[in-house]
C-alpha cells in the first residue's frame, strides 16, 4: 500500500551517515603480565625492598668480601687477643727479654712497689719483707679486690719469707692488673697482712719481631723506644687473636651454604612428591600423605646423631654432610602438603580438563599447567625455608653438633663468644647480629613475596 502524502515519503538525504564523534578507547591500565604486576607490588612493599637489598648485600660480603679482605681467618695475632674494635693499635719496641736478677731501677717508698717498668715483656715486683712470714703468695685480678671477696687468680708463691721479689710474665696484656701478696705464717695460712698493687703493662715487641710481620718497611729504620702500629682489625679479635671480620665472612660462607643448598634440595623433592600426590589423588594421595605425617613426627636432633655416627664423625669434627642429609630427608613434608594442596585446586580446572581432553601426558600436565601455577607458593615457601635452614645450623653448631672450629661458622662463633661475653662481648654480638639481620631480612621478603604473588590480592584491587 503506498501512501497518498508524498510530504512523509523518505528522501535520500534521509539515509546519509550520522556524523558521529570518533574517540580512542584507552586502557585504565596497561596490561601486565603476571610477573610484571607481582614485581610492581612487591616495590610497593618498603620491607620486602630492604629485605631484598640485605640479602644482596648479604650475599656480596660473603662472596666478593674475601677477595678485598685478604685476612687468614685462621692467622693468629698473639699480642692482640680479644681486641674491642677501635683498641688502641700502638705498641713500643723495646729490647729482647732477659732474665730478671733481682735489681731494681725505680725507687719506691710503698712496701709493694714496681722495680722495673712494666710491659708485656714481664712486671717485676719487690715488697718489703713481714716479720714472721715464712712464703707469700701472689694474687693477680682484673678488678679491684673488696673486702671479704676474693683476691683473683693465686699466680705464684714463694718458697721462703726471704724471698720478696716475683717476676710475672704469665699472659700479660696492655691492660690493667691489680696485684696483691699476702704473708703466709709456717702452717700456710694467712697472716692478714696484704699489700695491694694496680699495673698497666706497656705493650712492647721487640724489632725482629716488627720486622718479621711487617709492622714497618724494610726500608725503615728501628730502634729501641720507637712506636709502630699493630695490623688493623675493623671488627676486633677473638679469643685466639683471629681477625672477626675474616672469620664472619668466611663464616657467612658455611652458614648460607648450607641455609641455601639444604633447602633448595628438601624444596625441590618436596614439590615433586607433592605434586605426584595430589595429581594422582584417591589412596595413592593418602598413603604418600601419611607417610609424610610419619616423617614429620620423627625427631631430628637424634637423628642428626646418627648421621653423624653413620658418617663416621667423630667429636671434633665438622658434621656439615650429616646435617645437610639430616635436614633434605625430615624437612621436606611441609613443602609437599602445601603443594598437593595447590595440586588438588588446580587439576579442577577447565583448561586442565581441555587439555586432558586433547591427549595431554600426565608429565605434560604436571609440568607445564600445575608446577607453574603453584610457582608462587613454592618460591614463598623456599624463602621462608632458607632462614630456617641458617637457625638450624646455627643451634647446631652452638651445641657442638654442627660446624666444628677451626672451620668459622656464625653458629660456632657465638658459642666461642658466649664464653667471653661479659668481658669481650663483641665475640658474641657481631656473630649473634648477622644471624638475626639474616633471619629477619629473608622472613621479610618471604612475606612480601607472599603478598606479590598471591592472585586473589590483584583481584581486590
Amino acid at each position: 500500500m503506498v501512501s497518498s502524502n508524498p510530504q512523509t515519503e523518505p528522501g535520500l538525504d534521509d539515509f546519509a551517515p550520522l556524523a558521529v564523534e570518533q574517540r580512542r578507547q584507552q586502557l585504565s591500565r596497561p596490561s601486565l603480565s603476571y610477573w610484571q604486576d607481582a614485581w610492581i607490588r612487591l616495590k610497593a612493599n618498603r620491607r620486602a625492598i630492604v629485605s631484598l637489598y640485605i640479602v644482596i648485600a648479604l650475599l656480596l660480603f660473603t662472596l666478593l668480601g674475601p677477595l678485598v679482605w685478604r685476612v687468614d681467618p685462621s692467622a693468629q695475632d698473639l699480642d692482640q687477643v680479644s681486641r674491642a674494635p677501635g683498641a688502641e693499635r700502638m705498641v713500643t719496641l723495646a729490647a729482647p727479654y732477659r732474665p730478671w736478677n733481682g735489681e731494681t731501677v725505680l725507687p719506691g717508698s710503698r712496701d709493694l712497689r714496681l722495680a722495673y717498668p712494666a710491659n708485656t715483656q714481664a712486671v717485676r715486683m719487690i715488697w718489703d719483707p713481714v716479720p714472721g712470714a715464712s712464703a707469700y703468695r701472689i694474687y693477680r685480678d682484673i678488678v679491684p679486690a673488696l673486702a671479704g671477696e676474693p683476691l683473683g687468680l693465686p699466680i705464684a708463691q714463694t718458697l721462703t719469707g726471704t724471698e720478696t721479689r716475683y717476676e710475672d710474665r704469665l699472659d700479660l696484656r696492655a691492660e690493667t692488673y691489680f696485684y696483691t701478696v699476702v704473708a703466709l705464717d709456717a702452717a700456710g695460712a694467712e697472716m692478714g697482712s696484704r699489700q695491694a698493687l694496680s699495673v698497666t703493662p706497656v705493650a712492647v715487641i721487640t724489632v725482629a719481631e716488627a720486622r718479621s710481620r711487617g709492622l714497618a718497611p724494610p726500608s725503615e729504620p728501628l730502634n729501641v723506644g720507637d712506636k709502630v702500629r699493630f695490623k688493623l682489625h675493623p671488627l676486633g679479635t677473638d679469643y685466639l687473636g683471629r681477625d672477626m671480620l675474616a672469620r664472619l665472612m668466611h663464616g657467612a660462607r658455611v652458614s648460607l651454604f648450607i641455609g641455601i643448598v639444604a633447602p633448595l634440595l628438601f624444596v625441590s623433592f618436596g614439590v615433586a612428591y607433592g605434586s605426584m600426590a595430589g595429581f594422582l589423588g584417591g589412596r595413592v594421595d593418602q598413603i604418600m600423605m601419611r607417610f609424610a605425617d610419619f616423617v614429620i613426627a620423627l625427631p631430628f636432633l637424634l637423628f642428626m646423631i646418627l648421621f653423624k655416627i653413620a658418617f663416621g664423625i667423630g667429636p671434633g669434627q665438622s658434621g656439615i654432610l650429616p646435617m645437610i642429609v639430616a635436614l633434605v630427608m625430615l624437612s621436606w613434608p611441609g613443602t609437599a602438603r602445601l603443594v598437593r594442596g595447590q595440586i588438588l585446586q588446580v587439576r579442577e580446572e577447565g583448561y586442565v580438563s581441555a587439555a586432558r581432553l586433547l591427549g595431554a601426558r600426565t608429565n605434560y600436565l604436571v609440568m607445564r599447567h600445575m608446577i607453574p601455577n603453584t610457582l608462587g607458593v613454592i618460591l614463598v615457601t623456599l624463602t621462608f625455608a632458607v632462614p630456617s635452614a641458617i637457625f638450624t645450623e646455627a643451634f647446631l653448631s652452638f651445641i657442638g653438633m654442627g660446624v666444628a672450629p677451626p672451620t668459622p661458622s656464625w653458629g660456632g662463633m657465638s658459642n666461642e663468644g658466649i664464653k667471653s661475653m661479659l668481658i669481650h662481648p663483641h665475640e658474641l654480638l657481631f656473630p649473634a647480629i648477622l644471624i638475626s639481620i639474616t633471619v629477619l631480612a629473608f622472613n621479610l621478603l618471604g612475606d612480601g613475596l607472599r603478598d606479590a604473588l598471591d592472585a586473589k590480592m590483584r583481584s581486590r584491587e
